[in-house]
Parts: C-alpha cells; sequence; structure tokens
C-alpha cells in the first residue's frame, strides 16, 4: 500500500503564497504510480479535485485555479508539490494528496491526511 504524508499548510493572507508537499512511501515492486492529485475540501462542500500529474508528466487544473497553481514532482523523492500564489480566501480548504496506482495490476488508490490551509481577507 502507497502511504502519503502532505505538508506545507497553514496561514496566509490574500495575495500570499504556500507550497505543499506530498511524500508517497511504500512504493515497493510491483506497485506503479499512474497519477497524483491534490483535491481540497472546504466546510460544508464536496471534494473538489484541484490538480492532477500523470506518469508522463503532464497537468491539469481544476479552472478556479488555472494561472495561479503549479503542480510538480521530483520522482528520486516520490514527492509531488502544488505551488499556490496569490490565494484568495475561496481557496481555504483541507487539501488532500490523492495516488492512483496499480497493485500487480490492480487499480488502488491511496489518500493523504490532509493539511489545513487558510486564506485570510
Amino acid at each position: 500500500q502507497v502511504q502519503l504524508v502532505e505538508s506545507g499548510g497553514g496561514l496566509v493572507q490574500a495575495g500570499g503564497s504556500l507550497r505543499l508537499s506530498c511524500a508517497a512511501s511504500g512504493i515497493i515492486f510491483g506497485i506503479e504510480i499512474n497519477a497524483m492529485g491534490w483535491y481540497r475540501q472546504a466546510p460544508g462542500k464536496q471534494r473538489e479535485l484541484v490538480a492532477t500529474i500523470t506518469r508522463s508528466g503532464s497537468t491539469d487544473y481544476a479552472d478556479s485555479v488555472k494561472g495561479r497553481f503549479t503542480m510538480s514532482r521530483d520522482i528520486p523523492k516520490n514527492t509531488v508539490y502544488l505551488q499556490m500564489n496569490n490565494l484568495k480566501p475561496g481557496d481555504t480548504a483541507v487539501y488532500y494528496c490523492n495516488a492512483q496506482f496499480s497493485h500487480w495490476g490492480r487499480p488502488r488508490d491511496s489518500w493523504g491526511q490532509g493539511t489545513q490551509v487558510t486564506v485570510s481577507s
């Protein structure tokens, strides 16, 4: 099983920046990571997709964060990042890392515990 640990959340003023990290472990022989993503969930709202990165390195973003957020990865460190610039109060949420992977060909997924991002106006 793949374990994910997020870090980097915090309190920031509107217009500020934060960088989230998600470190993956437990990637043993037989496991292939197909994609990783960042999701967020604000109080009283459903969890929504923020950004994804595929095995080939292609990225995609929710319309609400395009031009402000950038997802990247460091393959040797098994870590993905979410650089968040020009943050808005509407970005306040718990941010979760997700991994879509296969274990000996069987599709699986894993979630981190989440990290709180709070943007003050």
